[in-house]
C-alpha cells in the first residue's frame, strides 16, 4: 500500500463484505467523555433564560467543526437552514456542540440535550426522520489540468492512479473501499482520516488538498464535502458523480453512492417531525438555494437506494462508518 505524508496506507487492505455502506462525519480524536456538550446560541441572538423558558425553543444538536455541514461561528448550510427553520416556526435557536462522529445521537438527542439534527440519512434507525429535502452522491474528484475525467469504478485506469479515500478506522468501509476492493484496487488506494486533526479547522478538506496538490490523482468523497471544498482550492478541480450509482459488481450485494438526506428527532417526537416536515416543505425553494451556494452535488429520485442504509452517523459527511 502506498502513502505520502499527507495519507496513510490502509493497513491490512481493505475489508470486503461490509454490511451496507451509511454516511459517516468529520469528528473528534479526543475522547468525547473529556470535552462532554457545549451549550450555546451563537451564531443567533441570545435570549433572556426566563423568555427561553416561557416558550419553545428550537434546539438543535449540531457539530462545532464541520464545514461545510456546521460550524460554531455558523458558516455551514445546516446552519444555515436550521436558522431558516426557526425563523419559520418562530421559535429562538439554540446549539448543542457534539463532535459527529460515533455516540453522538446517544450524547444529544438521546440525552435530551437537544432535539434535532439537521442532516441525518433518511430512515437512520436511531432516530425518527422527515421525508427527505435533498439527495446528493460519492464524486470523483481530479485536477481539471490533469483532464482525466474518471466517471466509472469501472475505469481500468483506477488500478494504477492513486485514489484517496475518508476513512475512520471503525467496523466498516464506505461504499468506494469496498467497491475498488471487489475490483481488485487495494494497493494504490491511500487512507485519509475523516477526524483529521480536531484542532485544526475543517479536518476532511486535507483530502480534497491532497488533489489539488497532486499528492492522489483523484479522490472518491461524499459530494458536500467535495462541491464545497473544491472551490476553496487555488486549481481548478473536476467534480463528476460516481457511477454506477447503485453498484451491483460481480454479484455482491447492492451498493449505493447516493443517498437520501433528512431532519431528524428522537423517536416518538412525531408532532416536532411533522412540524418540522411542514416548515421542510414550505422552505423547500429557499433550502435548494442554500445547497447551490455550497455547490452540493444534487441527484434525481431514480438513484434512490431501495432500502436505507444500515449503519449510519448524523450528517452524513461521507458513507462508511457507523453511528
Amino acid at each position: 500500500m502506498s502513502s505520502r505524508s499527507s495519507g496513510k496506507p490502509v493497513l491490512g487492505g481493505l475489508r470486503r463484505g461490509s454490511e451496507t455502506a451509511a454516511l459517516i462525519v468529520p469528528g473528534l480524536v479526543l475522547a468525547l467523555a473529556v470535552i462532554g456538550p457545549v451549550r450555546s446560541n451563537s451564531p443567533v441572538r441570545a435570549e433572556p433564560l426566563m423568555t427561553l423558558a416561557a416558550k419553545p425553543v428550537f434546539r438543535v444538536c449540531a457539530d462545532p467543526n464541520n464545514l461545510p455541514f456546521s460550524n460554531r461561528q455558523g458558516q455551514g448550510f445546516e446552519n444555515r437552514i436550521a436558522v431558516l427553520l426557526a425563523h419559520r416556526l418562530g421559535e429562538p435557536l439554540v446549539y448543542t456542540w457534539w463532535p459527529e462522529r460515533r455516540g453522538f445521537v446517544g450524547h444529544t438527542v438521546d440525552a435530551d440535550i437537544c432535539d434535532v439534527v439537521i442532516g441525518v440519512p433518511s430512515g437512520y434507525p436511531q432516530l425518527l426522520t422527515t421525508r427527505p429535502y435533498y439527495r446528493s452522491t460519492y464524486v470523483f474528484v481530479s485536477r481539471s489540468d490533469r483532464a482525466l475525467h474518471v466517471r466509472s469504478l469501472d475505469d481500468a485506469r483506477l488500478h494504477h492512479l492513486r485514489i484517496g479515500l475518508h476513512f475512520t478506522g471503525g467496523r466498516s468501509n464506505p461504499p468506494p473501499a469496498d467497491a475498488l476492493a471487489r475490483r481488485g484496487v487495494i494497493t494504490n488506494v491511500v487512507a485519509y482520516s475523516i477526524y483529521g486533526d480536531y484542532r485544526t479547522p475543517n479536518p476532511p478538506a486535507r483530502l480534497i488538498d491532497a488533489v489539488a496538490a497532486g499528492d492522489v490523482d483523484v479522490a472518491i468523497v461524499w459530494g458536500p464535502l467535495a462541491g464545497y471544498f473544491a472551490t476553496h482550492e487555488p486549481v481548478g478541480l473536476d467534480v463528476v458523480p460516481v457511477s454506477p450509482a447503485i453498484d451491483l459488481f460481480a454479484g455482491a450485494a447492492a451498493t449505493p453512492f447516493t443517498f437520501d438526506i433528512a431532519l431528524g428527532v428522537r423517536h416518538g417526537d412525531i408532532r416536532r417531525r411533522d412540524q418540522l416536515q411542514r416548515a421542510l416543505d414550505r422552505e423547500a425553494p429557499a433550502i435548494r438555494r442554500i445547497l447551490d451556494d455550497y455547490h452540493v452535488p444534487l441527484v434525481a429520485d431514480s438513484t434512490r437506494p431501495k432500502d436505507p442504509p444500515r449503519h449510519a452517523v448524523p450528517g452524513p459527511r461521507i458513507a462508511g462508518e457507523a453511528g
